[in-house]
Order: C-alpha cells, then sequence, then structure tokens
C-alpha cells in the first residue's frame, strides 16, 4: 500500500496540481491586495468616499447584551469583484496559453524526406513510364 501511494504522490499529474493549488492560492492574495489596496480606494473617490466595504443594511441595532445584527452587502460586492478580476485573469491566461498552442500547431512541418525505397520505387516508375 505504501508504494502505491508513493507512485500516485509522485506521479506528474499530482505534483503539477499541487503546484497550481499553491501558485493560485497566492494568486489569490495578490488579486485581494489588488482590489483591497487600489481598487476599492479609487472606487470610494469616484462614489464620494464611500467605502464599500463597510455598506451593510442593519436589521437590529447592537443593544447592552446583543451585537447588531446586520447583511453586509459591501463585503459581498467586494468578494464578487474580487471574483471576477480572478476569473477574467486566468481567462486571460488561458486564452494566450492557447494562442501559443495554436500557432505552434500552424507551423508548417516539411513532409518527411523519402526513404531510399521511395527513391527507387520512383526511379523505376520514371523508367517505366519513358519506355511507354
Amino acid at each position: 500500500m505504501l508504494d502505491e501511494f508513493k507512485k500516485f504522490a509522485l506521479r506528474g499529474n499530482v505534483v503539477d496540481l499541487a503546484v497550481g493549488v499553491i501558485i493560485g492560492g497566492a494568486f489569490g492574495k495578490i488579486v485581494t491586495s489588488l482590489v483591497n489596496d487600489l481598487i476599492m480606494p479609487v472606487l470610494g473617490v469616484i462614489t464620494g468616499n464611500v467605502n464599500l466595504a463597510a455598506l451593510k443594511w442593519t436589521i437590529s441595532q447592537a443593544t447592552e447584551g446583543t451585537e447588531e445584527l446586520s447583511i453586509n452587502y459591501g463585503q459581498f460586492l467586494q468578494s464578487m469583484l474580487d471574483f471576477i478580476l480572478v476569473a477574467f485573469s486566468i481567462f486571460m491566461i488561458v486564452k494566450l496559453i492557447n494562442n501559443i498552442r495554436k500557432k505552434e500547431e500552424e507551423k508548417p512541418t516539411l513532409p518527411p524526406k523519402p526513404s531510399n525505397e521511395e527513391l527507387v520505387l520512383t526511379e523505376i516508375r520514371d523508367i517505366l513510364k519513358s519506355q511507354k
């Protein structure tokens, strides 16, 4: 069973998947920082200094023994913006990779050089045609 696990864990696809997950997690942090630290402040200035993440609909106010109950739709909108940016970035990367692969596939391939047998048969064919 241990040998089977080693074969599974060291298989190329599993390692590639692990690397992809790690890079994806780091990429998600970069996009979240982009949204939180760059886009949201600019969006706040455009909308009149509104902090989108702080937008909420209060259902009940906080009282002495309970906390405020609210729906934080601003945080949801910010998370949606994160998702859209991550999805668009991944789409652009996949599109770039597909274009590179497509260009490689479109490169004209030279026909294979005829073998010696084919050359000899071609000569025989030509000789027979000339004798007619």
